[in-house]
């Protein structure tokens, strides 16, 4: 049997990445690292560079394809499928590889906030011991870069994703939202005259980008500029706070 560990990185930045996670990385005998495609390529490079930059003798890597997710039979069962397609890559590469005892992925941002990790980590079979070493989540990075706190005093925040926010609207009586996963700029869905934004894409890297202001007069930039973004680096990944004004 393997220890499997899964590490938080972090958004990009290699001095995201905590002692205690460089530690796992130095004892890491197998590392896995997916590939996403021709045009997500440097998102295996800056784990690669990260391993570099924390290890003297980089331990082994074993590079994996990710299956396409589909959708025919609805988004959850979709999700279900794909995980599991995605837990047998993982142990085809670590059955390639006996001798490994300590087995890791790095993990982008942490793998406890909307990451899929922990789930497919349940599907091994063995399912191994899984230790988790939390990392700066793009939340944290977001409201760090923009220098704002994520909640008003004594107030509760909402964190949600893209789809919901398009097919249900505004949660509630929330005063923030965060929104993650959002491939489709889904504050446009919303009353955008009613809310202000922190947006920010690659943040925490030498590319960030960061756009501040009241939605409807900043969410054309957001979009002219998103699209750049993403044709230049063939991806993007990027995560908003809103606020509804006069709360």
């Amino acid at each position: 049997m393997y220890e499997l560990n899964l590490i938080g990185i972090g958004t990009g930045n290699p001095d995201h990445v905590t002692f205690q996670g460089a530690k796992a990385i130095r004892e890491a005998d197998l590392i896995l690292i997916p590939h996403k495609g021709e045009d997500k390529a440097d998102l295996a490079g800056l784990r690669e560079e990260i391993i570099r930059q924390v290890t003297e003798t980089a331990p082994r890597i074993a590079y994996f394809d990710i299956p396409k997710r589909r959708s025919d039979d609805g988004y959850l069962q979709g999700v279900d499928d794909w995980h599991d397609a995605i837990a047998l890559r993982w142990q085809q590469a670590i059955a390639a590889h006996p001798q490994a005892k300590q087995v890791a992925l790095l993990i982008w941002g942490d793998p406890s906030l909307y990451d899929s990790s922990l789930r497919i980590a349940s599907r091994l079979d063995p399912r191994p011991e899984t230790r988790v070493i939390p990392g700066i989540t793009a939340l944290q990075a977001l409201t760090a870069a923009h220098a704002i706190p994520i909640n008003d005093i004594g107030a509760p925040y909402v964190v949600t994703t893209g789809r919901r926010i398009r097919d249900e609207g505004w949660p509630g009586n929330a005063g923030k939202v965060a929104v993650m996963l959002d491939g489709e700029c889904s504050f446009q869905s919303l009353e955008m005259a009613d809310y202000d934004i922190w947006w920010g894409a690659y943040v925490g890297m030498k590319e960030e980008i960061l756009i501040h202001g009241r939605l409807v007069e900043v969410a054309a930039e957001i979009l002219a500029k998103r699209a750049c973004a993403r044709a230049e680096h063939g991806w993007i990944m990027d995560i908003y706070l809103l606020k509804k004004r006069g709360n």
